[in-house]
């Protein structure tokens, strides 16, 4: 669900934004492999398939679509009631009565729009194609792309945005997700005393949740760090505290964690409601805070201070995401922002068969005043896509044997 979810959104980013640049979107899917579900709305087919190790919005022109059509070829013409060919249908064993049955001597389906067609005297008529109109053999139907609604036939602006709107979705709805926790749970309160330890220092000289730090150590505590920074000293600090509009004071010892190596005296900034602009301003501290975290891990794996052990596949992921709901449903939102931010990123990068590896070809275009060769364009995304595939094999059955270790 959580997965899903975010791939979704994902994919939504890409199908909403080649629908508005007037391109052909042919199919959206959740997943790869063979098809659980589908539905035709409109010109576009629906569908979950069986892998759920991502999605794909598939645009009339990005890849080949269909064989060519070839002349001499005994084919079914049948019109709509404005006299357009609505469907050329590829075995003329499956017609209706008044579906016109001839050969094709010439045709174009992207500019023209026209079928010039032979009946068995040799005579030649010229029939005009439906923008909409279908290609049926026995193993599929296929809408016709004409060239104005394909993706190559997009500005490089458009086409831009269709490959950044999959990625920046996902950030959009780290923020919203982001924004909702902070909702939930409140924002930091630099001086409020929240949850206070069982058995804690702080517990024992006294401290109560509620309690606002006022003074440490002779010093005005102005934010939560002030009071961390006198803790880590060791020594014992001393407090002011306001409790119910009069002034406390308390004197605690730190004790040592050996865990965190750290020293702490068991108690829990507090929190205070958010109205939604406060939260939404929580949100973009987060999503800095953890984009910078994420490219601190790519640093890590290109220096090499992280390995292959340490990457996660889908079955990882799972495996976290199953724990992460276990812990709650605030842990679980939390997390489901983080991934949904970091999907967005790693489709980013430039690194082929992902969207960045994409914006960099366009980008290219753009630079060079006219395309790279479409086919080395994607014999480098195909290459990309085998090596990525590989490393995802070999990261699940990593992830697996730590399962079942």
């Amino acid at each position: 669900l959580v997965f899903g979810t975010i791939v979704f959104i994902h994919e939504l980013g890409h199908f909403l934004f080649a629908k508005r640049a007037g391109m052909l979107v042919r199919e959206f899917a959740i997943g790869f492999g063979p098809k659980l579900l589908s539905h035709k709305k409109g010109e576009t087919l629906y569908t979950i398939r069986m892998l759920p190790l991502g999605g794909y919005v598939r645009v009339a022109g990005e890849d080949p679509e269909m064989d060519a059509i070839k002349t001499g070829k005994e084919v079914l013409l049948r019109l709509n009631q404005a006299g357009l060919v609505s469907q050329i249908i590829m075995n003329p064993d499956k017609g209706n009565p008044g579906d016109i049955r001839g050969r094709i001597m010439d045709l174009d389906l992207e500019k023209q729009l026209f079928v010039l067609l032979a009946d068995n005297d040799g005579e030649e008529t010229r029939y005009t194609v439906d923008r909409e109109a279908e290609i049926v053999d026995d193993k599929q139907t296929v809408q016709i792309a004409p060239w104005d609604r394909q993706y190559g036939a997009k500005s490089v602006g458009a086409r831009a945005k269709f490959i950044v709107a999959g990625p920046l979705f996902n950030v959009l709805l780290s923020v919203i997700l982001f924004a909702v926790l902070t909702l939930l749970t409140g924002i930091p309160d630099e001086g409020l005393v929240g949850q206070v330890q069982e058995n804690s220092p702080a517990e024992t000289a006294g401290l109560q949740e509620g309690d606002r730090f006022v003074e440490v150590n002779g010093s005005s505590v102005e934010s939560w760090q002030d009071l961390t920074m006198e803790v880590q000293k060791g020594e014992p600090v001393h407090l002011t505290i306001e409790r119910e509009g009069r002034l406390v004071d308390l004197t605690i010892s730190p004790m040592f964690n050996e865990e965190t190596q750290s020293y702490q005296i068991g108690v829990y900034q507090g929190l205070q409601d958010a109205n939604v602009w406060e939260a939404v301003q929580m949100s973009f501290v987060h999503i800095y805070n953890y984009t910078k975290l994420i490219f601190d891990s790519f640093g890590m794996l290109v220096s090499g201070q992280l390995g292959f052990n340490d990457l996660a596949g889908p079955v990882g992921i799972a495996d976290m995401t199953g724990q992460m709901a276990k812990s709650g449903f605030l842990t679980l939102l939390n997390w489901t922002s983080f991934l949904s931010l970091y999907l967005g990123i790693f489709n980013i990068l430039p690194i082929p068969a992902l969207d960045g590896s994409r914006l960099v070809f366009v980008g290219l275009e753009a630079i060079r005043g006219r395309p790279i060769d479409p086919q080395k364009e994607s014999m480098v995304h195909l290459i990309g896509l085998a090596l990525f595939m590989m490393l995802m094999v070999a990261v699940t059955y990593n992830d697996i044997l730590r399962l079942f270790s």
